[in-house]
C-alpha cells in the first residue's frame, strides 16, 4: 500500500511539473507576443486564425465584413472604418494600416491632394476607404489586390462605406497590372502611391513604376510596415536613390504597441 502511495505521488508531482512547465511556455509566448512582432505575426496570422477558421468555417475577413455590415452606418466612411478598428483592436487582429498609422496616411493623402492615387494591396479595403474619403471632387484611387477573396471582401467594403464612385479595384499580381496603367486605365502620371501589399514587391514595384513612366516630379509614396514584418531592402534602395527624398515615421504594428514605422519617398524627377 506504502509502495503505491509513493508511485501516486511520484506521479503527481511529474504531472505537476509538467503543468508548470505548460504554464510557463504559455506565459512566455503571451509576453513575447506582446513584445515580438514576428511572434505576434505568427500567433494571429498563423495559429489564432486557423483554428478559429476551422470552428467557425468562415475566413477573419468574412467576419469583419458582417461585424461592419451589422454595425457601421452605411454610406459613412468615418463609421466603417472605426468598426473595423473596433473589431480589430477587440475580437481579431488583421492586416489593416490601423487607427494610429491611419492618421500617418491621411496626413500625407491631405498634403498632396491627389488626382490620381494608387494602392497596392488592398486586403479588405479599409486603407481604400481611408484614402477615398479625403479625395477632393473628380479625384480617384485606383487600388489593387492578388487575392480574389480579400477583393470580393473589398468591394463590399468599399460598397457600404459609399465611396465606390472614387475607387476602382483592379484584381490581378502588381507586376501586371502596373504596365497595364497607362493604356487600359488612361493614367498619365500618378500623384500618391501607398505600398501596403507584399514586402518583397515593394522595391520591384516601385522600379517598375518609374520605368513606366508613371512617377512624376513630386509623386509620394507611403510604404506601410517597414520593420515588422519589414521590408529591408526597399529601405536600402529608397534612401540611397538620389531620385527619391526620404522621411521616415515611427509608430506601432497595426493595434498592437509593437515597434513599426512607415516611409515616405517624394521622387525628385
Amino acid at each position: 500500500m506504502g509502495e503505491i502511495y509513493k508511485k501516486m505521488l511520484e506521479s503527481s508531482s511529474v504531472l505537476l511539473f509538467i503543468v508548470f512547465v505548460l504554464l510557463f511556455v504559455l506565459l512566455l509566448f503571451v509576453v513575447l507576443i506582446r513584445k515580438n512582432g514576428t511572434a505576434a505575426l505568427i500567433w494571429n496570422e498563423i495559429i489564432r486564425e486557423k483554428i478559429t477558421n476551422f470552428i467557425m468555417n468562415q475566413s477573419k475577413e468574412q467576419r469583419i465584413l458582417n461585424f461592419v455590415l451589422q454595425n457601421a452606418v452605411r454610406g459613412d466612411p468615418c463609421s466603417v472604418l472605426d468598426t473595423i478598428d473596433k473589431y480589430c483592436s477587440q475580437k481579431e487582429w488583421a492586416m489593416n494600416v490601423g487607427d494610429e498609422k491611419g492618421l500617418i496616411l491621411d496626413k500625407t493623402v491631405e498634403e498632396v491632394n491627389p488626382s490620381v492615387a494608387l494602392e497596392l494591396g488592398t486586403y479588405c479595403g479599409y486603407s481604400a476607404v481611408r484614402i477615398a474619403r479625403l479625395l477632393k471632387a473628380g479625384a480617384h484611387l485606383l487600388t489593387v489586390e492578388f487575392n480574389p477573396e480579400f477583393a470580393a471582401i473589398a468591394k463590399q467594403m468599399i460598397q457600404f462605406a459609399g465611396v465606390q464612385d472614387k475607387v476602382k479595384l483592379l484584381e490581378g499580381p502588381s507586376e501586371e497590372i502596373i504596365p497595364q496603367l497607362k493604356k487600359k486605365y488612361e493614367v498619365d502620371t500618378l500623384d500618391f502611391v501607398f505600398l501596403d501589399h507584399w514586402k518583397d514587391r515593394y522595391t520591384p514595384d516601385t522600379v517598375l513604376l518609374q520605368e513606366c513612366n508613371l512617377l512624376r516630379k513630386g509623386s509620394v509614396l507611403l510604404a506601410d510596415n517597414i520593420i515588422v514584418p519589414g521590408a529591408p531592402e526597399f529601405l536600402n534602395y529608397i534612401r540611397n536613390n538620389p531620385r527619391f527624398q526620404c522621411t521616415n515615421y515611427p509608430s506601432h504594428l497595426e493595434y498592437m504597441k509593437v515597434e513599426d514605422a512607415m516611409e515616405k519617398a517624394v521622387f525628385l524627377g
